[in-house]
């Protein structure tokens, strides 16, 4: 545990952080499933979805919770998935 003032509030501080981080990463997998649903269903609505899928990876990665390789790689796989799931 902490002991000095100023490593208390750090701490303090982290772990608000750290729940705020939580949130986001679930609603950047949120909205990647949702993705991935519809491209087994309905691939148009897929189609329109792209974009936000790919701005909630941007801001993730913006905002430090994603490094920037990782979300450029997530961005990369999931555009292949649709253009297999258009291929077919």
């Amino acid at each position: 545990m902490p002991i000095t003032q100023s490593a208390i509030k750090a701490h303090r501080q982290s772990l608000k952080k750290n729940a705020e981080n939580t949130i986001v990463k679930k609603r950047l997998k949120a909205s990647v499933k949702e993705f991935v649903g519809y491209l087994t269903t309905d691939i148009a609505k897929a189609q329109e979805l792209i974009p936000t899928v790919y701005k909630a990876i941007d801001k993730t990665a913006k905002r430090g919770i994603l490094k920037k390789n990782s979300a450029a790689r997530k961005k990369s796989r999931l555009m292949t998935k649709l253009n297999q799931a258009l291929a077919k």
